[in-house]
Parts: C-alpha cells; sequence; structure tokens
C-alpha cells in the first residue's frame, strides 16, 4: 500500500471504519475506568498491582523510600523507568516517529546493554540457590543500572517497528544516529541509578509512579502493533488522533493482561504455596 495515499484514495479493504474507531475508543475507555476503579487502595497499592504482574517484589532486592517498598525490584525499576525517560527523550530529539533502526555501530552497542542486563541478571538469579557458583557478588545498584541500560536500549530498538506499524508516514531517521544520543541515554542511565539509589523519601512517589507508567507504555505499545495488524490498518495511521482509538484500546488490554497475571499468580500462591 503506497504510504503517502490520503484516506479517501485507499481501496475500500484498507479504508478505516470509523465504527471500529469509536468501538475501540469507548470500549477502551470503558475498560480502563473499570479496573481503575476495582483495583483496591490508593495511588501506591495500584502501582504496586502493576507491579505484581510483571516482577518478583523480592523485598531485599527492591528500593525502599521511606519505609515503602517500591512496586518494582531494583532492576524492574530501572528497566521501566529506562524505558519510558528513552522514549520521553526520543520525543524531544524529533525523534517519536523514528521509522529506522539505529546504524550498525549503535546497534551493537544497545544489543551489549541488553547482553550485560542479560548476564547480570543470570549472575543475580544464581544467587538465589545456596552453593551455586557466580561470577560476583550482585548489588541492587548494578540490578538498577543494568536494568535501565536495557530500558533505553529496548526503547530504542522497538520503536521503529511500532512507528512502521502504526505510522502512514514514519519517519526516516533513526531512533538513535550516533555518540550523542549515546551519550544521552548514558546520562538517562545514570540519573534513574542516582534516584533509586538515593532511597530519598520524597522520591517515593515520582519512582513508583514513573515506573509503572513504563510498564503500561511498553505492553500498550505491543499490544498497539498487535491490533493494528489484526485490524489489518498498519501504515494507516496519519497522526496522534488517528492512532488515539488502537492505542487506548492497546493500554486497555495491557492492564487486562496485568489483572489476568495478578488473578493467577494470586490464585497460585494461595491454593499451590508457590513462593510468589
Amino acid at each position: 500500500m503506497p504510504q503517502d495515499l490520503p484516506p479517501e484514495t485507499l481501496p475500500a479493504s484498507e479504508k478505516p471504519i470509523p465504527w471500529l474507531d469509536w468501538l475501540l475508543l469507548a470500549g477502551g475507555l470503558a475498560s480502563i475506568v473499570a479496573i481503575w476503579f476495582t483495583t483496591p487502595g490508593g495511588l501506591l497499592d495500584k502501582a504496586d498491582h502493576v507491579g505484581y504482574g510483571v516482577c518478583h517484589q523480592i523485598p531485599i532486592r527492591s528500593p525502599f523510600f521511606g519505609g515503602r517498598q517500591l512496586p518494582l525490584c531494583a532492576r524492574c525499576s530501572g528497566q521501566f523507568l529506562g524505558a519510558l525517560a528513552g522514549l520521553l527523550l526520543l520525543i524531544a530529539l524529533g525523534r517519536g516517529k523514528a521509522g529506522r533502526l539505529p546504524p550498525a555501530v549503535v546497534t551493537a552497542v544497545l544489543l551489549g546493554f541488553i547482553a550485560l542486563w542479560a548476564l547480570d541478571g543470570l549472575n543475580s538469579y544464581l544467587t538465589l540457590f545456596p552453593g551455586a557458583p557466580h561470577l560476583y557478588e550482585p548489588h541492587n545498584l548494578l540490578r538498577t543500572t543494568t536494568g535501565a541500560m536495557q530500558g533505553v536500549a529496548l526503547i530504542s530498538l522497538v520503536l521503529p517497528f511500532f512507528s512502521v506499524t502504526l505510522w502512514r508516514e514514519p519517519s526516516q531517521r533513526p531512533t538513535i544516529d550516533g555518540p550523542r544520543q549515546l551519550l544521552w541515554l548514558i546520562g538517562i542511565v545514570a540519573l534513574i541509578t542516582a534516584a533509586v539509589g538515593s532511597h530519598w523519601a520524597p522520591l517515593l512517589y515520582p519512582l513508583a509512579l514513573l515506573s509503572v507508567a513504563g510498564v503500561l507504555m511498553m505492553l500498550a505499545m505491543v499490544n498497539t502493533m498487535l491490533l493494528t495488524l489484526a485490524f489489518r490498518r498498519e501504515g494507516q495511521a496519519a497522526g496522534w488522533r488517528a492512532a488515539l482509538p488502537v492505542m487506548i484500546a492497546g493500554l486497555a488490554l495491557a492492564m487486562a493482561e496485568l489483572l489476568a497475571i495478578n488473578l493467577l499468580r494470586a490464585w497460585l500462591t494461595a491454593e499451590l504455596g508457590l513462593p510468589f
């Protein structure tokens, strides 16, 4: 399908369906409101429920602020804060619709970030088993750092696929095209590590809410791509307004998925006595 055709010139099978947009928008908003109001507790409790769906939440591996544990462990906090901050940086740099992967050298560096995250995660996991060999003693600051490295790398590599799937005219610029942007990403990693490692009580709400916002953002992006492909609407959205219905539906689906995981995890814990 040519990417620059306006909707009225598209073949009938590829034109946007107005009633479907309204259905996605209304159904998505209704689901979001329903899940929000049926989830018990205040803001931090709701954030804990989001974290419960994606993170082990082991206290010794999690940051505490003012005696309150963050919704995500140190690694997951870094990961999802990094993904969210990375996306905001790319938007600020005019790369919010970037449709190309970074150059090969930059991509290799980003894949190296992910490899370090995986290595540190494996090393940390091995310490759960007494006597198991491991390379070094893990630390929450290192968990946060490698998590943030994975987060900024992941969003830089996933965004082009999201853009090409959703937008009629994705930007031909890469998400990251050189050392300057890489330095910005490294700065984000350092800032996240310092913030999470500070244990400064006033940062509890910002870090808790931003980290779970990162969870919802990543799941919503994946769901938005899947819904776009399922409804055969790839490459049709001319702007954010046109993309809003499917993005709202993607967010609603993300919240429903987390709710389902929470219920399953709680059931396994209660009925089978598994350590969750």
